[in-house]
């Protein structure tokens, strides 16, 4: 549990997302630090509280200490709501508090538990009304998220999920809030434009970017340069760099460390979209593709599946970037395919012919 938590701590924000053709990228991220562990550490945490769900990056988690920091922003949604809460109070009056009160009766409860949930009005985002509501009192801090089952959200009064201490401490105010934000991005980023620093935590873009230029000035972030960055950058004024780092890890498309592309691609000089929606034939690299991290450097990219029913980690590409030596950079993704695949519980790697690095990397395997 300690390096769980360690890790997200390091991180300060978590992306939860839903596509499990490798394993969900939460688990990725987590994996990508500590190596392999056991996946429901991360929900033991979120049980003994240690962490919460919100909109941090898109949905994450986030240590428990930080509630303060978001109550701006659950006051903002109580404050001016959603024009399907609007809808609601007009053609539904009594609807929400109806909502609000089974929850607090038999929570925790997802939507299909409540006793009037709604009709579903379209895929994806089109949410019944019961889930309209569930979500927007999960914004607003009224509701929060006690756990999940198979990636469900079972919701719960805040009182029953978040701790006192957290709950009640004081508002952060936005500004301040922002502030605080923007350093940690800029701690945990190293070096970054004003707009990767407001994208960490998704803060809005013309605020973080004067509130940027404000800690800049007050010596909170110190402008630098950058060889080929053509745009004002910053950095923590606490920031260390290695003489060398020894890494070596598969990242997920909503890892930290690349799930800002302008970034990945001026620090890494490694070009990286996420092909999930393009037509397969479209294709360049594969449906999940990893981006590897060898040292400091993104070495070669790899689209990996999961088949759990034959119990093998499916390779169908792997491709080196330019300038890598491929046997070094084969013997290493082979090894850390290896600890996938066994925190996994698959017994082999199969390895296709897509890419300039297959070869090599299946000779590494053999």
């Amino acid at each position: 549990m300690r390096h769980v938590r360690k890790a997200i701590d390091t991180m300060a924000v978590l992306q939860i997302d839903s596509v499990n053709v490798v394993e969900r990228a939460h688990q990725l991220t987590i994996f990508s630090r500590i190596g392999p562990y056991d996946p429901d550490l991360l929900w033991r945490a979120l049980r003994q509280r240690e962490i919460f769900e919100y909109w941090a990056h898109m949905a994450s988690f986030v240590p428990i200490a930080d509630w303060p920091l978001w109550k701006h922003r659950m006051e903002h949604q109580k404050q001016h709501g959603w024009h399907s809460i609007h809808r609601l109070r007009k053609e539904a009056p009594g609807y929400i508090e109806s909502v609000q009160r089974q929850v607090a009766e038999r929570g925790p409860l997802t939507v299909s538990d409540l006793e009037e949930p709604g009709e579903r009005r379209g895929p994806w985002w089109g949410w019944a009304d019961g889930k309209h509501v569930l979500e927007w009192l999960f914004e607003c801090g009224d509701l929060a998220v006690a756990e999940r089952r198979n990636f469900t959200r079972y919701y719960d009064i805040a009182e029953r999920v978040i701790p006192a201490v957290h709950r009640e401490a004081p508002t952060v105010p936005a500004e301040e809030a922002y502030r605080t934000l923007l350093l940690r991005s800029a701690e945990r980023m190293g070096v970054g434009s004003a707009k990767g620093l407001v994208d960490y935590f998704r803060l809005p873009i013309t605020e973080g970017r004067r509130l940027v230029a404000a800690l800049a000035k007050e010596g909170a972030l110190v402008p630098v340069e950058v060889a080929g960055w053509d745009e004002p950058l910053f950095m923590h004024p606490g920031t260390r760099f290695p003489r060398s780092v020894e890494a070596r890890a598969l990242l997920n498309p909503f890892d930290p460390i690349v799930w800002f592309r302008e970034h990945t691609e001026r620090l890494y000089d490694f070009h990286y979209r996420v092909e999930i929606y393009v037509p397969a034939p479209k294709r360049n690299y594969g449906y999940y593709v990893f981006p590897f991290l060898l040292g400091d450097r993104l070495v070669a990219r790899v689209d990996i599946k999961a088949d759990r029913k034959a119990g093998v980690l499916q390779v169908p590409g792997a491709f080196l970037e330019d300038g890598h030596d491929p046997k070094r950079v084969a013997r290493e993704l082979a090894i850390e395919l290896g600890e996938m695949a066994r925190w996994l519980g698959l017994g082999d790697i199969a390895v296709g012919k897509k890419g300039d690095l297959a070869a090599p990397l299946a000779a590494a395997l053999a």
